[in-house]
């Protein structure tokens, strides 16, 4: 009788993976289905997460816990006459009105968009767009201020000539020296730069039909310098967009409901104005990417099933090929349960290189779905750990059936098989 430890030390790790490099060709069939599932699981989720990251991103230009009012005025000029005999539009005093009756209104700000014909410093000519807003707008915007500062309610108050320039505006009107101290001209307008917006550098210009990423290209004006200084032609909205920041994301579908209300009361029912609530729009997108995941999370199921079924094939070819070298083991003292370790063994090998190779090949075809449509990735540890616990539990599953029918052999009968 051999002692159990030396049988042990041969039936260990090494020898299951010495088994099936053996056989090469049919171990490797059987690993294209674990490869593929874990790879789908591992780019999936690779992919998921990045789009989740974005949409967060972009999303954080419009505020998670705003609302947003678009002005929607027509644009001819006898149906916009008869809308204005039932409402102003878009107005200053309806983002007070905002303030003081929905429900959790935390803060307020307002933008309007200029006429502008021309943009020029001494240096350069821009096609940026000039925008007045309100000293709010930045912080509401997710907008931060690389050099100088941003606008303050002094500027407000004063009608301050002075000008905050998107990151490509600056860029383009200053190309050899820093902007803040220097002037600017909009239109008729000169104005003081006194900031410059950080870039944000977003990788869509739109998210579910809304435009982002265009306050790269803006002047920011003080809201009443806009409204003294500038010329605006007759019978427009006096704002173009109003944002109203909530207290909690908890209070956003309240709050909507409220201040679609108020307005629709306040415009004497004109269909004027478009309200965007973010995070609905952010929740939208985790839905359509929900229905991406469960696509392609069946067909990573599908995979790692027919890698399971291929485990489960090549386990039990190698038991009617290996029932002399079973016979003999257990001739030789090993026990049944010895001999199903074995086996799974085997299986747990094959599951490790179909895990491992996975795990390259998600990474792969992730990046490579992202350079082909411009998608992001970004990595979270728990789903791929997920694929590969997913990986071991079906090949170790599929592999207890010929391992326990293995075991079972007669050993004499064993012995005999030529």
């Amino acid at each position: 009788m051999i002692r159990r430890d030396m049988l042990f030390d041969r039936l260990g790790w090494r020898e299951a993976f010495d088994e099936l490099s053996r056989r090469k060709l049919r171990s490797g069939l059987t690993l294209l289905g674990l490869v593929f599932g874990v790879g789908a699981i591992v780019a999936m989720q690779a992919v998921g997460e990045g789009s989740r990251r974005e949409a967060l991103r972009l999303v954080e230009g419009l505020g998670l816990n705003n609302l947003v009012v678009e002005a929607s005025a027509p644009t001819d000029e006898t149906a916009l006459r008869e809308l204005r005999e039932r409402s102003l539009g878009l107005t200053r005093a309806d983002a007070a009105a905002a303030l003081a009756v929905v429900p959790g209104a935390q803060s307020s700000a307002a933008e309007k968009r200029l006429r502008t014909d021309a943009v020029a410093s001494d240096h350069a000519a821009s096609d940026a767009q000039a925008v007045g807003v309100t000293p709010s707008f930045f912080a509401l915007s997710s907008l931060e201020v690389a050099t100088g500062r941003a606008l303050e309610d002094s500027d407000e108050r004063r009608i301050a000539p002075v000008a905050v320039l998107g990151h490509q505006a600056a860029r383009t009107l200053f190309p050899d020296g820093e902007a803040v101290g220097q002037l600017v001209k909009v239109n008729h307008v000169w104005l003081e730069v006194v900031g410059v917006l950080v870039d944000r550098d977003l990788s869509a210009e739109a998210f579910e039909g809304v435009q982002l990423g265009l306050e790269t290209n803006r002047v920011y004006v003080p809201l009443s310098t806009a409204l003294t200084r500038f010329a605006s032609p007759p019978l427009q909205d006096e704002l173009d967009r109003l944002l109203v920041r909530l207290e909690s994301p908890e209070g956003i579908e309240a709050g909507a409901r409220t201040l679609s209300a108020l307005l629709r009361e306040r415009h004497a029912g004109a269909n004027d104005f478009r309200l965007v609530v973010p995070a609905q729009l952010f929740r939208q997108h985790q839905q359509t990417q929900r229905i991406f995941r469960v696509v392609m999370g069946a067909i990573a199921a599908v995979s790692l099933l027919v890698g399971g079924i291929g485990i489960m094939n090549i386990m039990l070819a190698n038991v009617l090929e290996r029932r002399r070298e079973i016979g003999l083991l257990r001739a030789l003292g090993a026990r049944q349960e010895d001999i199903v370790a074995r086996f799974l063994r085997e299986a747990a090998a094959i599951c490790a290189a179909g895990a491992v190779l996975g795990l390259v090949f998600g990474a792969l075809l992730a990046y490579a779905i992202a350079a082909l449509a411009g998608w992001q990735v970004a990595w979270a540890p728990l789903p791929v750990l997920g694929a590969v616990f997913a990986c071991t539990v079906v090949g170790l599953g599929f592999g207890v059936y010929p391992a326990r029918q293995a075991a079972q052999l007669d050993p004499i009968a064993a012995l005999r098989t030529d």
